[in-house]
Formats: structure tokens, sequence, C-alpha cells
């Protein structure tokens, strides 16, 4: 029953201002609608947004990193949205059930959500100049940009985020 598996077509709203991340949905690899910043799981939200198939191997150089942050602070969680461009539903279908049978971890299948959108309009909304590295986000619940990054990860863009997810806590502890 393809109709049950197939990603419909992502929805892109820019409501706000340029620190504000846009009201985007599409389907993580469990076959789930999420919207965001709506679904957002915590108060701080890491958004990894890679463009090329090739960038994985970028995202992947932060995810021990930022799993270790999820560990030490419980207002935090990270998300993967591989943007794509606009597509048939068939093409959706066989694109995500690739990475889904590719990605045997359920905890990355539950936080990769494709994206399948204008992606002019999407990178305009978020200050995104080219597709050629990921670009990651640091956004709280009601979609405001906090802190941004781009590329692989280095210990001095860690400590940056770091640092910054730790003072956010404690203005919020006060």
């Amino acid at each position: 029953m393809i109709w049950k598996i197939a990603p419909s077509k992502s929805r892109l709203f820019i409501m706000k201002d340029e620190r504000h991340f846009p009201v985007v949905s599409g389907f993580n690899l469990n076959r789930q609608e999420l919207e965001f910043p709506r679904d957002f799981g915590a108060e701080l939200n890491l958004v990894i947004v890679p463009f090329q198939q090739w960038h994985q191997n970028t995202v992947n150089t932060w995810v021990p990193f930022v799993q270790d942050v999820e560990d030490e602070f419980s207002n935090f969680i990270y998300y993967e949205l591989p943007t794509i461009y606009e597509m048939p539903v068939l093409s959706r279908t066989f694109l995500n059930e690739g990475m889904r049978a590719g990605i045997p971890d359920e905890t990355s299948r539950q936080r990769t959500i494709t994206l399948y959108l204008d992606k002019p309009k999407f990178k305009s909304a978020l200050g995104i100049p080219s597709e050629e590295d990921i670009y990651l986000f640091l956004v709280d619940r009601d979609g405001e940009i906090l802190w941004q990054g781009t590329g692989a990860y280095t210990p001095e863009k860690a400590k940056e985020l770091f640092e910054f997810i730790q003072n956010y806590r404690s203005s919020e502890d006060i």
C-alpha cells in the first residue's frame, strides 16, 4: 500500500524575520509527519541541514558530540533535516525508503526528517548562501534561531555551541 508510506510534499511557511526558523513539514524515516517548530522536542533544538548525499559524512562528524550534549543537557535534542527539491511522490517514496533501509538506528530514523520543498525560498529564509556545506541552527521551541554554524565539527565550533547551551541553561535556572 504505497499511499501509507509515501511522504507528502513538505510545507514551507515563512512567518517571521530572519532570526526565526521557518515553519516546515516533512516525514521522518519512521513515516511520521512532523512540523517544525511546533514539534521540536526540547527547549533547545539543534537542526542540522544537509543538501547533498555526500554531506552525510560531514553530518556524522557532529553526531558523537551532539549525542554527548544530549546526555548532559535534558533541554537539548538534535535533528537532521536533509533538504531536497520538490519531486513526484514515487521519487519521494523511493528516496525515503532507501534512506530508511540504510539507517537501522531507531533514534536516527526518528530524528531524520526529509524536506521536499522550494529550496531557494527555504535557503533565503535562513540566510543560507549555498548548498556546498551543511548548516547548523540552534533553535528554541518557538523557532527563534539562537546560534548557527556551518561545516564539519571542529573543537572550536563545538566549544562555542556547548558554552552557548551551558549559558542558556544557567540563565534559565535563575
